[in-house]
């Protein structure tokens, strides 16, 4: 019982952390095993465990906790990361978790954490007191958002998500944009920001940036809009009626 509170500490634990009390991985192996027989621990995944709150019966790190400790560069993206901050007001069952490592997609506690290959190294923050939690920076998130709404989110959710944000650092989105560097992402940012320049705090140096980046390519803004409206500023075919759910209405942008 007193390597049990010992645990405690680390809302997430290895065999390594384990060891420590032990210096021998054997007995540090055979400790555990009898943690998880005795309902005081659980298995999350291979080396990665949690202990069982003694006052709930549940498993003490949170989702948030476990996607920061997947891998050591393991942190909270996309929606995940909207939802950390809570920005996003729905509630999902896939944790989406960047990485510089791959990992297989796994489920544990009626979550499923879904592996995103990491190609930017910029923008993730320890949150202080956060029991080791990583994640993306509010700009990173929105930038990351956008550059794969047609692999995680989809347009609705993430033109609500980001309706949600306030004031996005100009700096810090520019820095993220060159990170990628990514022609298309420059489009996509620039036409769904731009309505509301003025609520995120955006220059109109940053629009121009965007649009310099954009060159001679048309494309449409989601693979699902095989017809739409044309936009010549930003070179994107759109949703005829793009629309979200704001204060209980259905507005029409265009």
């Amino acid at each position: 019982m007193k390597l049990y509170f010992e645990l405690l500490k680390y809302p997430v634990f290895t065999m390594e952390h384990v060891n420590q009390y032990y210096d021998n991985i054997e007995s540090a192996r055979s400790t555990v095993k009898r943690l998880i027989k005795n309902g005081l621990a659980v298995k999350i995944r291979n080396n990665l465990y949690t202990c069982i709150s003694g006052e709930t019966d549940a498993p003490v790190a949170s989702r948030y906790q476990i996607a920061s400790a997947i891998t050591p560069t393991s942190y909270l993206s996309h929606h995940s990361a909207m939802e950390y901050y809570g920005i996003s007001d729905q509630i999902f069952y896939e944790v989406y978790v960047s990485s510089n490592t791959m990992f297989r997609d796994f489920e544990f506690d009626g979550y499923t954490f879904c592996c995103v290959c990491s190609k930017c190294s910029e923008g993730i923050e320890m949150v202080k007191y956060g029991g080791g939690v990583r994640v993306t920076d509010r700009e990173r998130t929105v930038i990351d958002s956008i550059k794969d709404l047609d692999k995680i989110a989809g347009l609705e959710e993430v033109v609500d998500n980001i309706q949600a944000v306030s004031v996005l650092r100009e700096k810090r989105m520019l820095a993220y944009l060159e990170c990628y560097d990514s022609q298309f992402l420059y489009q996509k940012v620039g036409f769904l920001l731009k309505d509301q320049q003025k609520h995120f705090g955006l220059s109109n140096n940053f629009f121009q940036i965007c649009k310099d980046k954009v060159g001679n390519s048309k494309r449409y803004l989601t693979k699902d809009c095989k017809e739409g409206k044309y936009d010549a500023n930003w070179k994107l075919v759109v949703p005829s009626q793009m629309y979200y759910l704001k204060n209980g209405e259905i507005r029409h942008d265009l």
